[in-house]
């Protein structure tokens, strides 16, 4: 279990994080998301002990980090794909990091075909794609055999299959029993992956809350109705208590009727259902709402160029 009791970091003038708290349960898998600038990986730091607080404190089963016998035993985590040696070669950097905790061969070579690494284990780091340092940063972390586990963007440069496999390693650790914790810019796959969501702005908590939940509360009360008789359905099921709004050209958004409701009534009167269902966001639109008051570094939208400007 991880444990962020009001923790604070600053750097200078600029508070990087701000008095947060939550807590990440064993048996799930954590996703931790914010934008840029965040915080995130300042909070995973504080929590590895690679950083002190200002205020505040993060434990690891009930202790800092730092007093941990056997670290990587405790949590295993890959906070920067290329900390790695580039000299060396990808077996000689395990075999290092083994050594400290007297880990056998066998286990080595366990993690090494769990990440898919066999074809360029023996290969300097050096010459490693991002996704190959992404692969060896997971093995390293999942040498000890740690109940907890942190890793920060860890499908940055994988390819889908990497993807996937991240998903499912981090939902197979998590049925295990062990604290999964884990950073992603990538919506689709948090959605995929998390059974919980931690998710702050400007170094503040903005929402800790299952997907389930977090979804339901963006997604607000509206059901779709696509029909060839828009004109008719809105006219019948307008009142002071529903509202109804055009979605689409045989398309409705209607607010204050259930699904159930909208589907006796059309029963009843004969319309034409093409489509009768509640609307739902995805993670990525629930997230932009949450977060669109916290984004600190925003882009401009593209100006057009003008037609002949390039020639």
């Amino acid at each position: 279990m991880i444990q962020v009791e009001r923790l604070t970091k600053r750097f200078g003038h600029k508070v990087a994080v701000d008095q947060l708290s939550f807590t990440v349960e064993p048996g799930c898998v954590t996703g931790f998301l914010g934008p840029n600038g965040s915080g995130k990986s300042t909070t995973m730091r504080l929590i590895m002990g690679l950083d002190r607080p200002a205020a505040g404190r993060a434990l690891v089963d009930g202790r800092p980090f730092t007093q941990a016998k056997a670290p990587l035993r405790e949590v295993g985590a890959l906070l920067d794909a290329k900390a790695a040696n580039p000299n060396r070669s990808g077996r000689a950097h395990l075999r290092q990091l083994a050594a400290t905790h007297r880990i056998g061969r066998q286990r080595i070579d366990q993690v090494i075909a769990m990440t898919g690494l066999e074809a360029v284990i023996g290969r300097r780091v050096g010459t490693y794609s991002l996704g190959m340092n992404q692969r060896l940063g997971i093995a390293a972390a999942l040498l000890g055999d740690p109940a907890n586990v942190i890793l920060d963007e860890p499908v940055n440069g994988l390819d889908p299959e990497g993807v996937a496999w991240v998903r499912r390693l981090a939902r197979a650790l998590a049925s295990e029993g062990r604290t999964v914790f884990i950073s992603s810019h990538l919506m689709a796959e948090m959605a995929l992956t998390a059974d919980r969501l931690i998710v702050i702005g400007r170094g503040r908590l903005i929402a800790d809350s299952s997907v389930e939940d977090l979804l339901a509360a963006s997604s607000g009360v509206a059901t779709r109705v696509r029909s060839p008789q828009v004109g008719q359905i809105a006219a019948a099921l307008a009142s002071p208590d529903v509202t109804v709004t055009a979605d689409g050209p045989e398309s409705l958004l209607v607010q204050g009727l259930s699904v159930e409701a909208i589907g006796q009534a059309a029963a009843q009167r004969g319309w034409v259902i093409y489509e009768l269902a509640p609307v739902t966001v995805s993670l990525e639109e629930a997230y932009m709402k949450l977060t669109d008051t916290a984004v600190e570094y925003r882009s401009a939208t593209p100006t057009p160029i003008p037609e002949g400007a390039m020639k």
